[in-house]
């Protein structure tokens, strides 16, 4: 795809999200208008609705339709996955290219661009195919993060309570919670060997506490189902236990810190 298509591909999907963030706090019905309210927030409020008067409680109607939301989106997280895999895999044959043309001028630079773009092509790697599951899975996640937070201020919807926890108002527990299994899912994900995004390995845990000890409970519970759910993921697709006395000899390259 040329890169003007997702040029306006990502501009499109900006906008669409920018225009639910202008209302946050309303509360959300089938009348709300809008692309964003009509097909995106609304549906995702049905369905946890739905979900709880199935099993009796709002905090399992968030539970059902997260996981269900996180399923759909399974093959997309693959496909991403695999993409970032085939880019690390590259990674020392692009460091020697950077150091073959580190000379910064036009000409140099061109060389180096179109060197790249061999590299690329003849290993299969398409760096978009990278970047396009996160572009598509972006309004589904932030669309379940809106429904929630919408619905909290929404007087037809009760969140009620699940165990202990009233769904309306925060909870410290469940945000401690959170960010706990946050980090425990950076841990488990791909190697970071990058100094900053080695720092965000601390930072995201305390921002989900953070946020979760001042936002509803409802919206912790959705963090905290979400990450076991990315947990899980990340075993199977980058740990795989399994595998551990096979790979022993190899060098780090999932887990967390790279060392």
């Amino acid at each position: 795809m040329k890169k003007k298509y997702w040029i306006l591909l990502t501009l499109s999907l900006a906008a669409v999200l920018l225009s639910g963030c202008t209302e946050y706090n309303e509360p959300i019905s089938s009348d709300s208008k809008g692309f964003w309210n009509q097909f995106i927030v609304w549906p995702i409020v049905s369905s946890i609705k739905y979900f709880a008067d199935v099993f009796g409680s709002y905090g399992l109607g968030i539970i059902a339709v997260t996981i269900i939301i996180r399923l759909a989106i399974l093959p997309l997280t693959i496909k991403q996955v695999q993409s970032s895999k085939k880019m690390q895999e590259l990674r020392p044959q692009m460091q020697e290219l950077q150091k073959k043309y580190s000379s910064k001028d036009a000409v140099t630079q061109q060389k180096y661009q179109q060197e790249l773009m061999e590299l690329m092509r003849t290993s299969g790697v398409n760096p978009m195919m990278g970047c396009l599951p996160a572009l598509i899975q972006m309004p589904i996640i932030i669309g379940l993060y809106h429904a929630i937070s919408r619905m909290n201020v929404t007087p037809e919807f009760e969140l009620g309570t699940f165990l202990i926890f009233p769904l309306a108002e925060p909870s410290i527990i469940l945000a401690i919670t959170a960010g706990v299994i946050q980090y425990i899912v950076l841990m488990t994900g791909p190697a970071v060997d990058n100094p900053q995004m080695k720092v965000m390995l601390y930072i995201m845990p305390i921002m989900i506490i953070g946020f979760g000890m001042v936002l509803p409970a409802a919206l912790s519970l959705y963090w905290v189902v979400g990450n076991i759910i990315s947990v899980v993921q990340n075993l199977f697709i980058y740990k795989k236990p399994w595998e551990k006395k096979e790979e022993n000899d190899k060098p780090a390259t999932t887990g967390g810190l790279k060392k």
